[in-house]
């Protein structure tokens, strides 16, 4: 004989940091199709911003839900990329004024060479996020 699944608790769990809604998501429904339509699926929910399910909710009732989930399009990836080399950048700086306070020295022109590298990708990436070509 197998054993009867346990009922669910109206409650969340208390480690879990969501509350349960009323109207949760309790149904799931599969769809199959081709690899080509879910490459073409997957890229118009990429470019809305949304995950797959939550896109096909906004086309099918005309939004994607109270909790959809929200992925960065493209250009947050490059414009974190950017902030990242900006992040290296401010270090270097902070690495050349310690230097200079610390025994009056100029700083190399091997460490200017680096910052003046990292502002170029910095000034590429910024391009790429606009969509131009430098």
């Amino acid at each position: 004989m197998s054993e009867a699944p346990k009922p669910r608790s109206n409650h969340a769990a208390p480690w879990r940091g969501r509350r349960r809604v009323e109207d949760a998501k309790t149904s799931f429904i599969s769809v199959r199709c081709t690899a080509k339509e879910h490459t073409s699926i997957d890229a118009a929910a990429t470019q809305a911003g949304l995950s797959i399910g939550a896109y096909l909710r906004a086309l099918a009732f005309g939004h994607p839900g109270p909790r959809a989930v929200r992925r960065p399009p493209v250009e947050r990836k490059e414009l974190a990329a950017v902030l990242g080399h900006l992040g290296k950048i401010g270090s270097n700086i902070n690495q050349l004024a310690h230097a200079f306070n610390s025994n009056q020295r100029i700083p190399g022109l091997a460490e200017l060479a680096t910052i003046r590298e990292q502002i170029g990708q910095i000034r590429e990436a910024l391009m790429r996020a606009l969509g131009r070509d430098h």
